[in-house]
Order: structure tokens, then C-alpha cells, then sequence
């Protein structure tokens, strides 16, 4: 079992985008990220002691995560696997960690495990990698744009070593550029191009530290300018065509979205109007953005303005009725409206207590006082005995225990301090109060 091709790694130059091609081979070419690779920094040291740990690579895109995992694959020659969080499923990765279990039992080396973008693994999918690494089976690596702490399980995260990686300054990814431009078998050298000072601070400017974007980008505009000088003009209409190059489940596309969704979450009406234009213009499906937009109106706006969901839905029927452009007047309207209205995350944070009772004790009885009792065996039986309709009451409700009986008492939903959640809470202490009475009542009468 060599190195598996399943790795990506550097081709020639046919179809493959320059930034794929230029990805650098050697640690000395890896720009920008001195403080890991330094003289006596860590990365230095786990390669200087040939002694390899478990890995995440926190860091923006472009900044040289899936490159450094690779390198290091490369380096320390070990059985190496890819997996993609968006494209693999719990099959795929119980049946590579069967090999690589196999694999270490025959040889005795671990295998690389590389998992792209690891916070889109669910904590079912990121736990079946635990007892392979406890064990000492695989050596993980886990890329990810988001932080690990909250993206990452503990106990997984507690079993690796998270290595920031800072987005790319303006002198590595000027050096990039260059490297591009001189290489004449991976990069662009065979042309005979230069690159005008106006477009290098263009292509600089637009990267915003994402080595990817600054290639890509470079790409297109040494494709526009034929021969001779890329200027910027070629830079800048580069640029547009970048834009309709949008892929819809690239790591743009979750990047969009991210803003949109946390923007809105921060009621910042202005930024995610903005968010939503940029993906309406790069060609998202309008329709995704909607679903989105009601997903967020149940989750993070909830009780505190009920008429959210309303709004959303509302929003994606009138999109589907009018079609773009006309349509996406109703989904600018919601955002507005999702982004001023009072947050309350409380129902989402409720109903996951909930579920979590449901997973540990799935089988609690149901209290036999709000049994159906259909048949005169059940009556024998107890159920429905007890049993007060709470229509009966001026009060409109009684003091029975509904809950099972090893969760009574037990409260999941608190309802927040903004917008509706506030007459909820009312209307909740109310209830509370007037079972209390009832009860009370029982107990004095001695019943």
C-alpha cells in the first residue's frame, strides 16, 4: 500500500487550473507561513524529530492548508487517503479505516487520513475516526475554514494539534505570482509574460490573502492578454469572468452563504442585503437561498418574532410565482425582515435538549392518566384514570403530570427576553402558576 492516488497532487500543465498545477512541492516554496515552518517553530520540529501527530489546519481559503497536509504526507512517506467532508459518506470512511486498521496490523505504519473540510462532517462522521486514532491506526489530518472548537468533537480535537494558518501577506503572494510567471513547466513561463505593477497590486488587492483566487485569477488574464504585458484590463475583466465561474458546491458557495446566514444572525440588515446580492449575481439558485432563509427564521429568529417563518415562506412563494428578477425583490424583503427582527435561538437550544432525552431514554412510559383507554381491559388497567379535560376548568387547564414519570418536572424551553418570546414567558408563568394553585389546593384538602 504506496502513496494512494486518492491524494491530490500536482500535474502537468493540460486542463488542470494553474493553482492546482503551482501548488508548491517543497517547504521552501510554501510562502507565508513562517511562524509553523520557521527555524524552531512546530512544524520544523515534528519534521526535524521525523516524529508525526495528528493534525488540524485552521485557516482562510487559499492559505495553504491542503498543501502543507500533502507536503507532509510526501515527506514522511506514509500511505496517504483524501477524503472530501462534502463528498464522503460514513460507508466510504468505515470501509478506508477497515484498511488502514489492516494496513497497520501487517506493517506496522500508519496510514494519513486527510479529510477536507472536516466541520462538514456531522459528529457521527468525525467520531468514527476516534477509535482509529486513539489506537494509533491513522494520523488525521482535518482542514477547515471554521474554528475547530466549535466545528471540531472534543474528543477528537482533544487528540490533535490545531496549527493556525494566517491568510497569505501581500509579499507571499506577489512571490506566488511571480513563481507562476517564470515556471515553464507547471506555470506560465513558456509564454514569455509580464505582469504591469497596476495588475500585480490588482491581483494582490483581490486575493485578499487567498493564493487560489490570486492563480486562478492570473490564469484568466494571461489567457486575455494573448502574449506580451498582462495589464489591468485583462486583470479587471478577469475578474467578471471569475464571477459567472461561480460553483455552486465549491467552498465560495459556503463561503456566501456563511456571510449571508451570520450576518443576518448579527442584524446587520445592510451587510446581508449585500451577501444576498453577491449570490444572486454569481448565480446561486434563488430557491437554495430561500430554503436557507426559512431555516434560519425557525432556528435563530424563532418565537421571539413568529411571523419570520411566515415572511420566509411567503418570500419563496412569491419567487416562484415571478421568477428573477422580479422575484428577488421578495427575498431582498426578507432578509431585511430576518435581519431586524428580535433572535432567539431558545426553541432550536429546547428542542436539542429534548432530543437528547429521547436518544438516552427512548422507551419512557407514557403516564397512564393520558392513556387512550379504547377497550375495558385498558380502563382495568388504569389507563385514562384521572384523566380531567382541561376544557372543564374556567382556567382552562389542570394540575396533571404529563411528562413521564422520571422526567417530571424536567423544563427544556426558556423563552428569551425579546419580541414575542416575552409574552410567551408571560403566558408560561401564568400556566405554571395556576397548577401551582390547584396542586396546593389538593394538598390542604388533603386529597
Amino acid at each position: 500500500m504506496g502513496y494512494n492516488p486518492r491524494m491530490p497532487k500536482a500535474k502537468p500543465e493540460t486542463l488542470v487550473p494553474l493553482a492546482e498545477r503551482m501548488r508548491p512541492e517543497t517547504f521552501e516554496r510554501l510562502y507565508g507561513q513562517e511562524h509553523l515552518l520557521g527555524k524552531g517553530k512546530i512544524l520544523t520540529q515534528l519534521i526535524e524529530s521525523r516524529r508525526l501527530v495528528s493534525l488540524i489546519f485552521w485557516g482562510p481559503p487559499g492559505s495553504g492548508k491542503t498543501t502543507l497536509a500533502m507536503m507532509l504526507a510526501r515527506h514522511f512517506d506514509l500511505p496517504s487517503t483524501f477524503f472530501s467532508a462534502v463528498l464522503s459518506g460514513i460507508k466510504e470512511v468505515k470501509e478506508v479505516m477497515a484498511q488502514a486498521e489492516s494496513h497497520k496490523r501487517l506493517y506496522g505504519k500508519p496510514t494519513i487520513i486527510f479529510i477536507d473540510e472536516i466541520h462538514r462532517f456531522n459528529k457521527a462522521q468525525q467520531g468514527a475516526f476516534l477509535p482509529y486514532v486513539e489506537r494509533g491506526d491513522i494520523i488525521l489530518f482535518g482542514s477547515t475554514t471554521e474554528n475547530p472548537s466549535f466545528e471540531v468533537i472534543a474528543p477528537l480535537l482533544s487528540r490533535t494539534r490545531v496549527l493556525t494558518l494566517e491568510p497569505l501577506d501581500d509579499e507571499a503572494v506577489s512571490r506566488i505570482l511571480d513563481d507562476a510567471l517564470a515556471d515553464p513547466d507547471r506555470g506560465i513561463g513558456r509564454r514569455g509574460l509580464s505582469l504591469d505593477p497596476a495588475a500585480r497590486r490588482m491581483l494582490i488587492d483581490q486575493s485578499n490573502g487567498d493564493a487560489r483566487r490570486s492563480l486562478n485569477t492570473l490564469e484568466l488574464a494571461a489567457d486575455l492578454a494573448g502574449s506580451g504585458v498582462i495589464g489591468p484590463d485583462h486583470v479587471r475583466e478577469a475578474q467578471q469572468k471569475r464571477m459567472l465561474l461561480y460553483d455552486k458546491d465549491g467552498e465560495e458557495h459556503y463561503n456566501l452563504i456563511s456571510a449571508l446566514h451570520k450576518s443576518l444572525r448579527n442584524s446587520d440588515v445592510d451587510a446581508a442585503l449585500y451577501w444576498l446580492a453577491r449570490m444572486l449575481y454569481a448565480g446561486e439558485d434563488p430557491l437554495y437561498i430561500a430554503r436557507r432563509m426559512v431555516r434560519f427564521a425557525s432556528e435563530d429568529v424563532g418565537l421571539a418574532d413568529p411571523q419570520a417563518l411566515a415572511v420566509t415562506l411567503r418570500a419563496k412563494e412569491a419567487y416562484e410565482f415571478l421568477g428573477s428578477p422580479e422575484g428577488d425583490l421578495a427575498l431582498a424583503e426578507a432578509v431585511v425582515y430576518l435581519a431586524a427582527a428580535p433572535k432567539s435561538n431558545r426553541v432550536y437550544e429546547a428542542f436539542g435538549k429534548v432530543r437528547k432525552d429521547v436518544e438516552e431514554r427512548p422507551h419512557e412510559p407514557v403516564p397512564k392518566v393520558i392513556r387512550n383507554a379504547v377497550t375495558a381491559l385498558m380502563k382495568e388497567a388504569g389507563y385514562g384514570k384521572g384523566y380531567a379535560y382541561a376544557h372543564d376548568r374556567p382556567e382552562g387547564t389542570t394540575d396533571m403530570e404529563t411528562m413521564p414519570d422520571r422526567l417530571a418536572g424536567r423544563r427544556y424551553y426558556d423563552p428569551g427576553p425579546f419580541g414575542y418570546e416575552k409574552e410567551i414567558r408571560k403566558r408560561m408563568d401564568w400556566w405554571a402558576g395556576v397548577k401551582a394553585r390547584f396542586r396546593s389546593e389538593k394538598e390542604n384538602a388533603g386529597t
